[in-house]
């Protein structure tokens, strides 16, 4: 008889076989005998191994595959957003304001500085003020204050009153890319503008209007939304590469709002050295003195539900301004067509600048690069601390005391140059 000892499992070896135990081998001089029934119920035996081992891998694979497509379904955008890409769910923010834009646009639209006037010989109320990001506000001439106002996709219907230049608001005005809009200037100021490659927009009855009131005498040039947005497109200038202030985003801004309306709270600025105290002052009332006139003095009243700063003057009254509607209402007098509204900034900033008359011993000369004492008030809290602008071309720089980069609230800014000879009090 043929030896099938290799050939041949019996019970116990697949006991064995699937136990982990010892299987008992035959003798190898010895050969089994089996039936023609036991040799039919090896190979049903063995059919029935056969059979589990591969259901078992069938189940084991199909297990496998299945973790495999979670894991790549995990990956891939979900079908519900099939149209969803990264430029779509990226967030953009302006350069002037900090706030969110809503289209990428936006971000490189045209950008003016208007030069503004806020004497009391007609120029208030203005109008339009509430629509600009960024103000610089600094004496012009006998105290009396100017501001630089920058605008990047305004909406207001008039913008005004519109006036003269100053050398030192062209350097402030430069890092934003700005058509400069005025009516005239300084013999320095207009030299710098015509020779230094600038967008110029001077007295233009084109672009700009003169209003048909009395009261306001020679504070009644006047543009508009329309007319700057036709000048721009007229010109060529169809865009501005602004460099902004370094701003928080708005996420950051109300983490670091002082009344704990949010469950984690951002700390701001670093402690001075020696300084154990990790939160920075609280001021809800803020005074600006330029000088001598207290006529052009202002003050600062902490909102804190709509977490602004209310503007006012030393008297005590508001600082109303015009604010008209988006649509375009042609060349109007904004007292005929707009409402007040008090001028409410998210950020106000002072500025202690060298201030002297000008060689003509009646405007004022300020300088404008260099550093000096800051003080920066945001989210119901005062930052004390140093500006630093190194250059024309550069933006200015906010430090607190410790040498960290302050970075503003998002929102309207208001930047005072405070002569040395004036003060800030809160």
């Amino acid at each position: 008889m043929e030896n099938n000892t290799n050939l041949t499992i019996n019970s116990e070896e697949l006991k064995a076989a699937f136990e982990g135990g010892e299987v008992k081998k035959p003798k190898t001089n010895q050969t089994p005998k089996e039936s023609p029934e036991e040799k039919q119920g090896m190979t049903k035996k063995k059919l029935t191994v056969f059979l589990i081992l591969g259901l078992v891998g069938l189940i084991g694979g199909g297990i496998m595959l299945t973790i495999a497509l979670l894991g790549m379904k995990k990956d891939e955008p979900t079908a519900n957003y099939p149209n969803l890409d990264d430029e779509e769910a990226e967030v953009y923010y302006s350069n002037l304001t900090g706030e969110e834009l809503s289209d990428k646009a936006l971000a490189t639209a045209p950008a003016y500085c208007i030069q503004t006037p806020n004497g009391t010989d007609g120029a208030r109320p203005q109008a339009g003020l509430t629509d600009a990001g960024v103000i610089f506000e600094a004496i012009a001439e006998a105290g009396i204050t100017r501001f630089a106002a920058i605008y990047q996709n305004p909406t207001t219907a008039i913008i005004g009153p519109i006036r003269s230049l100053r050398i030192y608001y062209l350097e402030w005005d430069t890092p934003f890319d700005c058509t400069i809009v005025h009516a005239g200037g300084s013999g320095d100021a207009l030299a710098a503008v015509s020779s230094g490659g600038y967008k110029d927009l001077t007295e233009n009855y084109t672009y700009m209007y003169r209003g048909t009131f009395g009261g306001r005498r020679w504070n009644n040039l006047f543009t508009t939304s329309a007319l700057l947005r036709q000048y721009s497109s007229d010109s060529g200038n169809a865009s501005s590469n602004i460099k902004g202030f370094t701003r928080m985003t708005p996420k950051e801004s109300e983490q670091a709002r002082v009344d704990g309306t949010v469950n984690e709270k951002l700390v701001i600025t670093k402690p001075a050295k020696g300084d154990t105290s990790t939160m920075t002052p609280v001021t809800t009332a803020i005074r600006l003195k330029f000088g001598g006139v207290p006529s052009y003095n202002s003050s600062y009243t902490y909102d804190a539900e709509s977490n602004k700063y209310l503007r006012g003057y030393e008297s005590g009254a508001a600082h109303e301004v015009y604010g008209c509607p988006a649509e375009d209402l042609g060349e109007r007098n904004p007292e005929d067509v707009c409402s007040l509204t008090q001028l409410s900034p998210s950020v106000v900033v002072a500025m202690m600048v060298q201030e002297h008359k000008a060689s003509d011993n009646y405007h004022e000369d300020i300088k404008a690069l260099g550093s000096g004492k800051a003080f920066v008030f945001q989210n119901g809290m005062a930052i004390s601390g140093t500006w630093e602008k190194a250059s024309k071309s550069d933006q200015i720089k906010f430090t607190d005391e410790a040498g960290s980069e302050i970075k503003l609230a998002p929102g309207q800014t208001i930047v005072s140059a405070v002569p040395d000879y004036g003060s800030v009090d809160f």
